[in-house]
């Protein structure tokens, strides 16, 4: 049974209070007309995964697909993957699976 707090990620890591420790998705590297979008002109992405929740989080699980602002949260990287720390307060909204 996985509870709210545990994390699906290698990483061990427990944000504390109305954090949310996300794991970037990969976004697609072609553009809609089929062009590929090189590293060094990709925006931050917008979509990831929550792989922990600290205890005071009501609204996202682990495991949810979320959507959240472009600039919100502290970017960390461990073992070379992307990873977020953001408020609750930042999601946009979660998507439905």
């Amino acid at each position: 049974m996985t509870t709210k707090t545990e994390s699906k990620s290698k990483v061990s890591f427990k944000p504390l209070k109305e954090r949310v420790f996300v794991r970037y998705n990969e976004e697609d590297e072609k553009s809609a007309g089929g062009l590929f979008i090189p590293d060094t002109a990709k925006e931050k992405p917008q979509r990831g995964t929550v792989e922990a929740v600290g205890s005071e989080v009501k609204e996202v699980k682990v495991g949810e697909t979320i959507l959240f602002d472009k600039y919100s949260g502290s970017k960390i990287v461990v073992d070379g993957i992307d990873y977020l720390i953001l408020k609750e307060e930042d999601i946009l909204g979660i998507f439905a699976g």
